[in-house]
């Protein structure tokens, strides 16, 4: 299949690419499937959740064990249950990233990451109840200097 992709012009893709978002994303309930396709000379630490059904729609995500090692997101058992795992380590993390200019005023929304199930392909995206992630986390907190991927 091709797709006009919003930062990648045409491209091709397979139905196995698709990552299913049964509640959309925040804000855009009505957007069910996505491509995570990174930018190239990132290192899959820069990528974008780009909309199959709106080709215009995409959103740059970053890989957030990149920017904080540390970063720990747990989900409740309930959202574990919908993304059909038992544990959150199960799963792969990113967040959404506000990319303003200077890169260095970009932020990251480590309060509220997507969480895929990576043998599913299901997608979702949570607020953790976790204390000391902001929705609104700058670049430059975590060393990102101009230039760097976000």
């Amino acid at each position: 299949m091709k797709l006009q992709a919003k930062y990648f012009g045409e491209i091709e893709y397979l139905e196995e690419d698709i990552l299913t978002f049964p509640a959309g994303l925040f804000g855009f309930e009505e957007e069910h499937q996505f491509l995570l396709l990174p930018f190239d000379g990132s290192a899959g630490s820069l990528l974008c959740f780009q909309s199959v059904q709106t080709p215009a729609l995409a959103f740059v995500a970053m890989n957030p064990f990149a920017l904080l090692p540390e970063y720990t997101p747990v989900l409740q058992p309930g959202e574990l249950k919908e993304l059909g795992v038992a544990d959150s380590q199960e799963l792969g993390f990113y967040v959404l990233c506000v990319v303003k200019k200077p890169v260095a005023d970009s932020t990251v929304n480590l309060k509220c990451p997507v969480a895929i199930n990576p043998d599913t392909r299901v997608a979702r995206q949570v607020i953790l109840e976790a204390d000391g992630y902001e929705m609104r986390h700058p670049l430059a907190q975590f060393g990102t200097e101009e230039g760097a991927p976000c």
